[in-house]
Formats: C-alpha cells, sequence, structure tokens
C-alpha cells in the first residue's frame, strides 16, 4: 500500500497482544460463563491480552440446528444464552479479565439472525426477501464458481433500510456500556456495507476506544473500520509446508502480497486453528501433525497477531462438535509451556510488536533451503528466528525444530 495510506490508531493496549478465541459451550463440562471464569487466572499466565468470546446471546430455536444450535444464529442481540449464564455471570468474567490484565471482545454477527428474532415481526423490512417478497433462509455463495450453501437457521438482514443500522449499533454499545466490553470481532465482515462498520467504529469509539477485528482479508476495512483482519493465506500456507508442499520461497511470497496488499498499520492475525477450521475441516493434528509446533511458531514470530483457539494448549486432537455438547478434555495442558514461552516473547519484545507498532522483517540465509530463517527489529530490540521446515535434522535442529534467539 502507499505511503499516503491513513494511519490508524490502535488502542495502546494492543500493541503488543496475543488473542485467545473462547468457545463457552465446549470450554468446560458445564458450558458455562462461571465455569470458564476459573480459567482467566490460567490464561493470565500464558500471556494472552485479548479474549474473543464467541457469540454468547441467546440462540434461535426455530429452524434451529442440532440439538443446541449454533452460536452464530442469535435470537436476541442484547441477552445472555440461559444454558451459558447470566449478564451479570459475564460482567464478573469482563471484570476480573481487566483485573488479571486482559481486554475481552465479543463475538457480533450483524450479517443475519435467527428466523424468532424480535426484529422479524417487528420490523420485517430490515430482512432480505425472496422474488415474491417472503423473508427466506440466507444463502452464503463464498466465491462466484461456488456453490451456494443454504444457512437454513438464519435469516439475512437487508443494510439498504437505513433504520436497521442505528439500531444495530446500538445493540453493539449495550454491550460497552453494560458489560464494559472492549471491542468486536465481526463475523463474515465483508457480507455487511463497509459504510456500515465505519459508522459504527466511529459510535463505539465515542462510547470508548474499541478494538475491531473483522472476519476478513478485505483491505479497506483497515482504512476507518477494524483494527485486524483473517490472514487465511498463510494459514493455507502453513498447512501445506506441513505436507512437504511448500517451503521457503512459499513463505517468501506470502510475504511479498502481504506488503503489497495491506498498510502497514494494519493487524493481520495469524493462526493455525480457530472454530470454523477446528469443527469443519480438521483438527491440528491432522492439518500438522508433528510439524504443528514449528507452524505455530511462525504463526507467532511472523509480523501480525498470532491467535489461540480453545484447547490447543491442551494438544486439541479432535474436531469439537459445533451444534452440540462436546467438552474439550484438558488433561495436564500439555503445551500450555510452549503457548507460555511464545506470548512472553510476544508481550515483551517491540521487535513482534503488532502492525506498525512491530519491527521490520528481514529473510536471512538460514544456510539449507529448508531452514526458515528471519530476524525481526524494531530500533535496539531485534529477536531472530530459525524454524526447520522439513522432517529431516538440519544441522542442530532435528525435524521441524526451531530456535529463537531474543535480545538480551
Amino acid at each position: 500500500m502507499s505511503d499516503s495510506d491513513p494511519v490508524f490508531a490502535h488502542v495502546p493496549w494492543s500493541h503488543q497482544a496475543s488473542i485467545y478465541e473462547v468457545n463457552v459451550r465446549q470450554y468446560t463440562v458445564q458450558g458455562t460463563l462461571a465455569a470458564f471464569e476459573l480459567h482467566l487466572p490460567r490464561l493470565a499466565a500464558m500471556g494472552v491480552g485479548i479474549l474473543w468470546f464467541m457469540p454468547i446471546q441467546p440462540i434461535g430455536t426455530l429452524h434451529r440446528k442440532g440439538t443446541l444450535g449454533s452460536y452464530y444464529s442469535i435470537s436476541d442481540y442484547t441477552a445472555v444464552n440461559p444454558e451459558f449464564g447470566t449478564l451479570d455471570d459475564f460482567r464478573r468474567v469482563v471484570r476480573q479479565a481487566h483485573a488479571l490484565g486482559m481486554k475481552v471482545i465479543l463475538d457480533w454477527v450483524a450479517n443475519h439472525t435467527a428466523w424468532d428474532h424480535a426484529w422479524v415481526t417487528q420490523h420485517p423490512d430490515w430482512y432480505q426477501k425472496d422474488a415474491s417478497g417472503q423473508i427466506h433462509s440466507y444463502t452464503f455463495r463464498p466465491s462466484p464458481e461456488a456453490e451456494p450453501e443454504d444457512w437454513t437457521d438464519v435469516v439475512g438482514l437487508d443494510y439498504a433500510q437505513p433504520a436497521l443500522w442505528p439500531a444495530m449499533i446500538e445493540a453493539m454499545r449495550f454491550w460497552l456500556r453494560e458489560a464494559e466490553l472492549d471491542g468486536f470481532r465481526c463475523d463474515v465482515a465483508s457480507l455487511v456495507p463497509t459504510p456500515f462498520w465505519e459508522q459504527a467504529r466511529a459510535a463505539l469509539d465515542a462510547v470508548k476506544p474499541v478494538f475491531m477485528l473483522a472476519e476478513s482479508d478485505a483491505p479497506e476495512l483497515h482504512a476507518r473500520a477494524f483494527d485486524m483482519t483473517y490472514d487465511w493465506r498463510l494459514y493455507d500456507t502453513l498447512k501445506l509446508i506441513a505436507r512437504g508442499k511448500a517451503g521457503v520461497p512459499e513463505l517468501k511470497a506470502w510475504w511479498t502480497k502481504e506488503q503489497a496488499t495491506y498498510p502497514a498499520h494494519a493487524y493481520r492475525m495469524r493462526y493455525t486453528s480457530n472454530h470454523d477450521i477446528n469443527s469443519w475441516h480438521g483438527d491440528d493434528a491432522r492439518h500438522y501433525g508433528p510439524a504443528f509446533e514449528a507452524m505455530a511458531v511462525l504463526a507467532a514470530t511472523l509480523p501480525g497477531m498470532p491467535l489461540v483457539y480453545s484447547g490447543q494448549e491442551a494438544a486439541l486432537d479432535r474436531q469439537l462438535a459445533f451444534f452440540e455438547k462436546d467438552s474439550i478434555a484438558w488433561g495436564g495442558c500439555a503445551r500450555e509451556p510452549f503457548y507460555t514461552h511464545l506470548l512472553a516473547l510476544k508481550a515483551a519484545h517491540p521487535a513482534l510488536g503488532n502492525g506498525a507498532e512491530g519491527g521490520t522483517l528481514e529473510w536471512l540465509d538460514g544456510g539449507h533451503r529448508s531452514l526458515a530463517a528471519f530476524r525481526r527489529q524494531r530500533g535496539h530490540d531485534w529477536v531472530n528466528v530459525t524454524v526447520n521446515l522439513s522432517e529431516q535434522s538440519i544441522g542442530k535442529l532435528g525435524p521441524w525444530g526451531w530456535h529463537i534467539e531474543p535480545a538480551r
């Protein structure tokens, strides 16, 4: 992007932060906010900066999928799913997270609602209609050439209706006022008009400065609406590397494309998994096998903000059901020391900061075609990273081994 791109002012607490996605339903046997609250000290000790909660609002019952339904079929924007607890329970979680030095953002589903959301009967004009003028289940087409998906449990909102905009923004403001929320992760953000998000961002910032994550990779969302977007390209590249189908050249090509596409101030979320990947596409063992930690090191040290999904620190080795109860088996949290090390480095070194707050990336000569080596540097602070992208030992690094050398 050009040097003339506007500079986006991120909240200071996001500059060195990492992010952690919370799946309340599957987090504990109880599946409640109160039960999750007991994990907050552990997550703070692990170095988490931002907690992203999947939607906690009531789930529609009409045309519900499965027994419990989708979190993303919301029947009331300003209430808490009674299966998870109460608004006071969520307030308590947010206060405790703040006391431990973490911030909290909530998944926001602005594109569609449940069939039994009150707006369907109160404001039917706010919804998309079929050729006969009837509200219909939402049809999603991921790309022009892809087969359409029929999201049978939700109905699409129509942003051509001006009255919808202030109503949706007021629902978002509710959580800032009533729960001291710090921002939002916005579901399928590119399906909602960018001018809406820009208007919403200004209105939310007027209440308190917020942090906004878009489920999108659209560069234009970084201009005035969102702090951070998804990096699906790095995720795809990491999977290919783990399967022996890509290596250092593809990693460098990914970075060249990133620099050409996004403004320097943009935060980009790097990850090995999230709720969609785990539930619909496979677990870490399937995608990465023995290469998992090497790929997680890259996601945590290349420019961007690293995401950890619920249970990854426990070496989650299965797909979690999406519409049913399917609790995470925590065991001894085998990978917690691994993540604690990575997130501590992230928080301590300005070179690993997010967006323009972080350091430059310089590719180094690793001495072997399968060694990815790079240096992050900001001022006098630097971190050198070397990762073996193969299943063969190379020098002192074993198969899929890695080494991080930070400035002292």
